[in-house]
């Protein structure tokens, strides 16, 4: 996506006053003496926007989301073959990234000397509590691609160029505090400036960071199921999403500088790179799935149809395929980041787990019901809904209802990339083949993303480190919960 940092002016013109007193004469207005934390708060908050929706090649959320078919290439055959082994963080951490952002937002409401001119833009505590909420958010997308990650000596500054990395276990323990004590923080005071999320509504993001704990402890449930259950339920009781109104969404604009990245790729750009995965359309077909017409676009014949998934050499031109369907397309079509229908299939696997009293079936239909209302809005129905969950590849069962719920939650959330891949990555479903023919030395669908280059020359002792404890830095190397 193109213009989504904002520059940010740092410096401060030095003044000297030597026999004459001439007040604020050499003073730069538009240069500050401190960071506007309205400014670091949209800066960060537009990189929510980035993550959850870059489409481009190599991008944030399209790799994954081809990693677990929902899309496939259309004309170069190669992510879908996972061709790129090594991916940067580097612009989530420097700045001006989003974690530089939030850890300034942090810093300039805590210090004596800033913290009176800061709360211009909300109350110290409010900004502190969205900034955690946020700097955790962005550690955990990290550390669920990488693993093993600079975390504790990060954001150092000059202070560390080369900081050591954090194992995924430690990282967690340390986002549920995070979350926990962010969500705690809110004061009642004054609303957040620049907060073009949840604009300030400490209600909506106490819930978020609810939400964010519920999921991340479902992460746990074969590494350290004890530890999950404990988090989950604290989650739960502390309040998380409790309808389609409390979906989480950034929002785009009709602006190019602020737009959607598949209408970039689609319209603006006319690239056309990625369709609707025919893996992806061949399930919803298979269960005559009513989401279909508003997940993906009808090709040049009026048919749904997916390209073929990591098929060399390309199958033929993009009006043969599926595009994804213009509402998720626009120019200003929102990115979800987290929705209600993702907290009722957690909350179904965990009473199918065993975590809590729930009634895994009831929150399982309720979960379904909770989509098809989120994608298909005024073209739902109750009767679509009751014939689609009594069918028998979708009915709810005991004995297969971890694959019912892993299929089902993969449909839901169609376009989040990343979550479907952490999502497949834990549970195994949906079963997957991965491409016929890799790019990368592998046979298999990743597991991780290999670290930037960068970090094997400007960071080598901790690099090999990490690489020692952790595993060979490859894509099949399994982070820490995924087991």
């Amino acid at each position: 996506m193109k213009g989504h940092k904002i520059a940010l002016f740092m410096g401060m013109l030095a003044s000297t006053v030597a026999c004459n007193d001439f007040g604020t004469m050499n003073v730069n207005p538009n240069n500050p003496s401190a960071p506007n934390t309205s400014s670091l708060f949209t800066g960060a908050i537009r990189s929510v926007g980035t993550i959850n929706n870059q489409v481009g090649p190599g991008g944030y959320n399209i790799v994954p989301a081809l990693y677990v078919q929902q899309f496939g290439d259309v004309t170069y055959i190669e992510d879908s073959r996972y061709k790129t082994v090594n991916f940067s963080y580097n612009t989530l951490y420097s700045n001006p990234g989003p974690l530089i952002n939030l850890q300034q937002i942090i810093d300039l409401n805590s210090s004596d000397a800033t913290k009176s001119t800061a709360a211009a833009n909300g109350s110290n505590a409010n900004q502190i509590a969205i900034a955690r909420i946020l700097k955790a958010y962005f550690f955990q997308f990290i550390t669920d691609r990488w693993g093993d990650v600079p975390y504790s000596q990060a954001l150092k500054g000059s202070a560390n160029y080369s900081p050591a990395f954090d194992t995924q276990q430690s990282i967690y323990t340390d986002l549920f505090k995070e979350w926990k004590e962010a969500a705690a923080q809110f004061d009642g005071g004054s609303t957040v400036v620049g907060d073009i999320l949840l604009s300030g509504d400490t209600a909506r993001w106490k819930k978020f960071a609810n939400s964010l704990r519920l999921l991340a402890a479902l992460r746990l449930s074969k590494v350290d199921p004890a530890t999950g259950k404990t988090e989950f339920l604290a989650a739960l009781s502390d309040g998380v999403l409790t309808s389609n109104s409390d979906n989480i969404r950034y929002n785009f604009l009709n602006d190019q500088n602020n737009q959607n990245a598949l209408y970039d790729n689609y319209t603006f750009s006319n690239r056309k790179d990625f369709a609707v995965a025919s893996t992806f359309v061949n399930y919803l077909k298979q269960v005559n799935d009513p989401r279909l017409p508003y997940l993906a676009a009808p090709n040049q014949r009026g048919e749904y149809v997916g390209v073929p998934y990591g098929v060399f050499p390309a199958p033929g031109p993009w009006q043969n395929f599926s595009l994804a369907n213009n509402q998720l397309a626009q120019q200003n079509s929102p990115a979800n980041i987290v929705t209600y229908a993702q907290i009722l299939f957690a909350q179904a696997e965990a009473a199918k787990l065993g975590w809590t009293t729930g009634s895994a079936k009831t929150l399982y239909e309720a979960a379904i019901k909770a989509s098809m209302q989120q994608w298909m809005g005024s073209g739902y129905t109750d009767a679509a809904y009751t014939t689609y969950i009594a069918q028998a590849d979708v009915a709810y069962a005991d004995a297969t209802a971890l694959e019912k719920i892993g299929n089902q939650r993969w449909v839901a959330l169609f376009a989040q990339g990343q979550e479907a891949w952490n999502n497949w990555r834990r549970t195994g479903y949906p079963v997957l083949k991965p491409a016929a023919t890799t790019l990368n030395g592998g046979t298999e669908i990743p597991r991780r993303l290999a670290y930037p280059v960068t970090e094997t020359t400007l960071n080598a002792t901790n690099y090999a480190a990490v690489v020692a404890r952790q595993g060979a830095d490859n894509q099949y190397t399994r982070v820490w919960w995924d087991k």
